[in-house]
């Protein structure tokens, strides 16, 4: 706890999410306060916002998937997991932006501004990322949940090339329910899945529609069907094993996951004291070394607009999610 919460200028996010999240202080107060002043002034974010152009997005207008991962919406996702304040003008309008230029007819985001674009580890984690910046309760936003939650239980939604369907999954993206995704070959895909509860799990739980609740359910019975510590979910392609990328842990978390990112939704839906997670808890404290700090394993660095941390070396970013979930799991 001492080195999460000193002064840092390189990250200060840590300290203030460490207040937050592992000591529950309110945004309110005096720390906190001063504590996300600091993100604002130095390092991670300060560096992200430098980039941004007068209008709001990143490199080039438009829906701002692309270049990964200097790109708009890459921007968004990164500035809140540093801990950026959202009451900010400049990510204020970068929030607006995306809100108007990410999302296709039908209110889900997309990486190609259309219906054929969308898929749920952007939707998911762009939902996350606006809510945690203060977004929640927003019109556009509240569509874009409503959509995720619709292509997860697939309610009125028909199946790909439905004759006469006005409303149906297209093959080139999320193409069928519960997490059926192009991109894994047609099958359900957990980074998906993941990505979309991530979404689900920052609607306050009083805001839950029942569509939302279904798709909740679904979601963590999908998660949960496998042993996530081993992460064997179907897999498309010529692919036989699960992607290594499960099994290295890292910060900040773009679309791929890992064990430890299934986890935090896990415990954030409730499921913390579940036994189908011993195993993931316990490869999660196997990788804790002995001052009590986790390494980073995985990392954007070189093709971000700032590096984060160095790889192999301890994480505050990665022992702050591990001390998270364990909070979370092991709390009475």
């Amino acid at each position: 706890m001492p080195w999460l919460l000193e002064k840092d200028k390189e990250n200060p996010g840590v300290r203030y999410l460490t207040l937050i999240e592992l000591m529950d202080q309110p945004i309110n107060a005096p720390d906190v306060i001063k504590a996300q002043k600091d993100v604002m002034k130095s390092g991670l974010v300060p560096a992200v916002l430098n980039a941004q152009k007068a209008e709001g997005y990143w490199v080039e207008p438009g829906p701002g998937y692309h270049p990964k991962y200097t790109s708009t919406v890459w921007q968004l996702i990164f500035l809140a997991q540093f801990g950026a304040d959202g009451q900010d003008k400049r990510i204020k309008k970068a929030g607006e932006y995306v809100l108007d230029n990410s999302r296709s007819e039908r209110g889900g985001f997309t990486y190609t501004g259309s219906n054929s674009g969308m898929v749920h580890c952007l939707q998911g984690n762009l939902c996350a990322a606006l809510i945690d910046l203060g977004f929640f309760g927003d019109e556009r936003l509240d569509e874009a949940l409503d959509w995720l939650a619709r292509s997860i239980t697939g309610e009125d939604i028909a199946p790909s090339k439905a004759d006469g369907a006005e409303v149906f999954y297209l093959r080139s993206g999320n193409s069928g329910p519960g997490f059926v995704c192009s991109a894994n070959g047609h099958l359900p895909c957990a980074w998906g899945g993941i990505k979309a509860m991530l979404g689900l799990s920052k609607v306050p739980e009083e805001a839950r529609t029942p569509r939302i609740l279904e798709a909740i359910e679904t979601g963590a019975e999908f998660l949960l069907s496998r042993d996530p510590a081993v992460a064997d979910y179907p897999i498309g392609g010529d692919n036989d094993k699960p992607s290594r990328s499960w099994f290295q842990f890292g910060y900040p978390v773009g679309y791929i996951t890992d064990v430890l990112q299934n986890l935090e939704v896990l415990t954030a839906l409730g499921y913390g004291k579940d036994k189908r997670l011993q195993n993931a808890m316990d490869m999660l404290l196997s990788k804790q070394d002995e001052q009590g700090r986790w390494k980073m394993e995985y990392t954007y660095n070189g093709k971000t607009w700032v590096d984060v941390e160095e790889k192999k070396q301890p994480s505050k970013w990665v022992t702050l999610r591990a001390l998270h979930v364990l909070k979370r799991a092991y709390q009475n």
